[in-house]
């Protein structure tokens, strides 16, 4: 079948289960190779083909409402709602969204690029529905990592007390990005081991709500019904929150979804259906991944797996360096710990937790946890470190604030992905972390522009006692010429200082030496500060570039409001400086998916732009 001719899902309800069993092979070899070639979550979307297909069979998107949590597996979803002829665009610059967007279609009914938003969102959209007296169906798909999560959990207790409407489908296969951890995954486990009694119930409730009688007699046996439940199989967490239950079924099995889905369609009130399938079905490679290396991909191979773009001789993944320096401060202090939430591989920690298993800690899909947890430990004495994507840090704010800082804890956390990050899009830069962390006492927070500079760093954080937060971006460092780490003071540096200059740089990051090699080729009468540590400012060398009464540029790659320019100027009010600041960065607005070269380009202030405003200012 040709997928570029769907327009909308109508077509799969006059299918057959054959046909539409055709139709999903179909799909899948369309996504491996149109991901190949743009990246993207594969893994993912590969597991939930099948069902997506029975979802649109059973209900009628856009009426009834339809999302994913995350959205990024709702590639099946945009195929069958008119959209696989720009899959050659997917997470490109002004392309298509690798997840769902309101703005692309009217059957993307919400929008999340972080977990466990889903169950939240469907009960309001049910209070509003019923509220309104309107009839339509809410169908949020949730998978079983993000559903032990605080907020699931949270609308969960919710859900069951309103007893509202809907239809939840549980997909469960033991992955969130890598193998799900903790006491609700064993009890997702034993969910499924009852296929025997929820078959017999799915098949008695199929048969008796076809007409009016029989449904009278279904709600008249439910307290038989659920007092038999209870005397053969544990009951479950959906149970424990006053949910109706539908399941285990097979997830690549159509005509057992496309029934279990139109029981669902009839019951009155929440109902949990419990969905069995496979991360990475139909590609070899993604089956055997238990290390979520399949579950985001850059452009690939699709014959050999290999990537297209692989990581030069002589470098490492920033999260590499990251955890590599950690495990080595943890071979000579038996006090470091490392804790992730749900994020062990693709923050690089697999080797501290494969050497250290007993000071390794998976928090599961839970930053709010994963902070306190943190905490706690830094008040008992132990040294933890906290990998965490800066995208997802916003979520444990609080308890950074109250719990780390507020106690003013020796916690070093790792802020990942910090900046622009491409083509996953607004809902996973990193670029707000400066803002929201700056204003908190006690906390250190600074940025690396290379390898060395971040051993130094974490090995300066390890060895004082208050809160340190380090971000570093997604991409690679070189690591060739490290040395021993050593501690270093919470000050700025020159990294190029020319006599009697006529112009100064201040910036962060990696983009101090590339803005310092080019003015030191040129021989350019340009001081290029490493602005290294946002909190604390340094107010002396603040002072020291006032007093060259010379142009300031401020080049910085995240939110200007409340960033370092903000810090900046804040400093000079407060201290009567006379500083004539010219500020770079993001504005007050959301950054689309794309390279990081194209979005600054687009947002005006890629390096060009620096670069020529220097040069009219010395010249």
């Amino acid at each position: 079948m040709d997928l570029t001719e769907i327009r909308n899902p109508e077509f799969l309800k006059e299918m057959s289960v054959s046909d539409l069993t055709l139709l999903a092979f179909d799909i899948r070899q369309f996504l491996i190779k149109s991901i190949s070639k743009t990246g993207g979550h594969l893994a993912s979307n590969l597991g939930v083909v099948e069902l997506t297909i029975a979802m649109h069979v059973v209900f009628d998107s856009p009426r009834d409402k339809l999302f994913f949590d995350v959205g990024h597996q709702s590639y099946t979803h945009k195929i069958l709602t008119g959209r696989a002829k720009e899959f050659s665009t997917l997470r490109q610059f002004h392309g298509l969204s690798g997840f769902q967007k309101r703005r692309e279609s009217e059957h993307d009914v919400w929008e999340a690029g972080h977990s466990s938003t889903a169950l939240s969102a469907a009960l309001g959209m049910a209070v509003a529905r019923d509220l309104r007296g309107e009839d339509y169906c809410i169908v949020p798909l949730i998978g079983d990592g993000a559903m032990g999560s605080g907020e699931s959990l949270e609308a969960l207790n919710q859900i069951g007390s309103e007893q509202r409407n809907m239809v939840i489908i549980f997909n469960d296969n033991n992955m969130s990005i890598s193998t799900n951890v903790g006491a609700l995954t064993r009890g997702f486990a034993r969910l499924r081991s009852a296929t025997a009694y929820n078959n017999l119930k799915t098949t008695m409730k199929e048969s008796l709500i076809r007409t009016d009688f029989g449904k009278v007699m279904y709600h008249g046996m439910k307290n038989v019904k659920d007092a038999f439940k209870d005397s053969v199989i544990d009951r479950g967490i959906f149970g424990e929150f006053n949910l109706e239950y539908l399941g285990p079924v097979d997830g690549h099995n159509l005509r057992d979804l496309i029934r279990v889905l139109h029981v669902a369609r009839e019951h009155d009130g929440p109902v949990v259906v419990h969905v069995i399938t496979q991360k990475g079905r139909g590609y070899p490679l993604c089956e055997k991944d238990l290390k979520g290396s399949w579950h985001g991909v850059g452009p690939f191979n699709k014959d050999t797996g290999k990537p297209i773009h692989e990581i030069p001789p002589g470098f490492k993944s920033w999260s590499a360096l990251v955890a590599d320096t950690v495990t080595e401060l943890a071979d000579k202090d038996e006090r470091v710990v490392a804790i992730t939430p749900a994020m062990m591989f693709g923050s690089a920690l697999d080797h501290f937790f494969a050497k250290y298993p007993e000071r390794s800690f998976d928090c599961g899909i839970a930053e709010e946890h994963t902070m306190t947890f943190a905490a706690s430990l830094a008040l008992c004495g132990m040294r933890p470190f906290v990998s965490v994507y800066s995208s997802f840090l916003q979520r444990a704010y609080d308890q950074i604030n109250h719990d780390v800082c507020r106690m003013d804890l020796p916690v070093l956390i790792g802020i990942d992905r910090a900046g622009l990050v491409g083509s996953d899009g607004e809902t996973h830069h990193g670029v707000f972390d400066i803002s929201i962390l700056r204003p908190i006492p006690n906390l250190i927070l600074a940025q690396p522009r290379n390898g060395q500079e971040a051993r130094n760093m974490i090995f300066t954080a390890m060895h004082q006692n208050h809160p340190f937060a380090l971000r570093y971006p997604r991409g690679e460092v070189n690591v060739e010429a490290l040395t021993e780490m050593k501690l270093i003071p919470l000050k700025w540096e020159a990294v190029y200082a020319p006599k009697n200059p006529k112009a100064a740089v201040i910036s962060y990051g990696p983009d101090v030496e590339t803005i310092a090699q080019k003015m030191q080729v040129n021989e350019m009468p340009v001081l290029v500060i490493d602005a290294r540590f946002f909190k604390p400012l340094d107010g002396e060398c603040l002072k020291h570039i006032a007093d060259l009464k010379v142009p300031v540029f401020l080049y910085e790659t995240d939110m200007k409001a409340g960033g370092l320019s903000s810090a900046v100027l804040e400093y000079c009010c407060d201290n009567g400086i006379s500083l004539p600041l010219h500020r770079y960065g993001i504005g007050d607005e959301y950054i689309q998916h794309g390279s990081a070269a194209l979005l600054k380009k687009e947002a005006g202030f890629d390096l060009s732009v620096l670069y020529d405003d220097i040069l009219k200012a010395v010249l």
